[in-house]
């Protein structure tokens, strides 16, 4: 397949960058950036073929990222609406829902929706993917293909699930190093200097994902194991409970889910 990028920014240059390393043909890659200076790092790294506006040479692909800000997305779609014939168009605009972005097509149905993370700049994102009735299986093969060069997918039946994965995934890597700063505010505290307490936190939380994501058993399992009892872990704990921290991440997470909902809601009345 050749594949057309809308848009050649961080993420689209993730995607670029883990399809060229996975094998993909840079020749099959083009992208569409107003951007020269964009244009030209891409061109420059990877080897592809780069054009300056949206025109019927641009789109002479099997498959199509639209990979624009939210706020973009509907002026994109106008003029992108037609020059479709049978492509797949992959979305990563955060908030649109895909019956808007088939409106805003004209119509259009060869369409998934995707919710990549940050991590997807250093090829370890993950990706909630939905797909409108229309897209065939091969379709969705293509789209794992694309979304799989920056990490791990989720196709979801239900679209309201996206705004979970928005709370979760999407804005999860914020909750992290939300947490690896209080992290390293108190190894400062403790005596570390800047660089040790950084890289006492990194490991650690390295270390304990890939312990998680290497074992069987669940988390509350594996924290179990680090806690004995009248040990420094169980103080901790016992203090984080005492200020209703995992009430409190709950709570913040259903926030995010709402607010998604929310802009879902507000960008589709355009």
């Amino acid at each position: 397949m050749n594949i057309s990028f809308i848009g050649g920014g961080n993420m689209a240059s993730a995607m670029i960058g883990g399809l060229v390393a996975n094998g993909f043909d840079a020749d099959r890659i083009r992208v569409v950036d107003v951007s020269p200076e964009i244009r030209e790092t891409l061109v420059s790294r990877f080897k592809i073929r780069a054009l300056d506006a949206l025109d019927e040479r641009a789109l002479e692909s099997s498959v199509i990222v639209v990979a624009v800000k939210p706020q973009q997305l509907h002026a994109v779609s106008i003029m992108l609406a037609p020059m479709l014939k049978t492509q797949l168009v992959i979305s990563i605009a955060a908030g649109v829902r895909i019956n808007d972005l088939s409106r805003w097509l004209g119509g259009y149905r060869y369409l998934v929706r995707s919710m990549p993370n940050t991590p997807a700049l250093v090829s370890a994102g993950m990706t909630g993917l939905m797909a409108l009735p229309e897209v065939s299986p091969q379709q969705k093969q293509q789209a794992e293909i694309v979304l799989k060069s920056i990490g791990s997918t989720l196709w979801l039946e239900d679209e309201n699930l996206m705004d979970g994965v928005t709370a979760i995934s999407g804005s999860g890597p914020a909750y992290v190093f939300y947490f690896m700063e209080a992290m390293q505010a108190a190894a400062m505290k403790l005596g570390f200097t800047p660089q040790q307490a950084r890289m006492l936190t990194q490991e650690t939380f390295l270390g304990a994902t890939k312990l998680a994501s290497q074992s069987p058993d669940d988390p509350s399992t594996l924290r179990a194991r680090v806690t004995s009892k009248g040990g420094t872990t169980e103080r901790a704990l016992s203090s984080m409970n005492e200020a209703g921290i995992k009430l409190a991440i709950e709570h913040a997470i259903l926030a995010a889910a709402e607010r998604s909902r929310e802009l879902g809601d507000l960008l589709g009345k355009e």
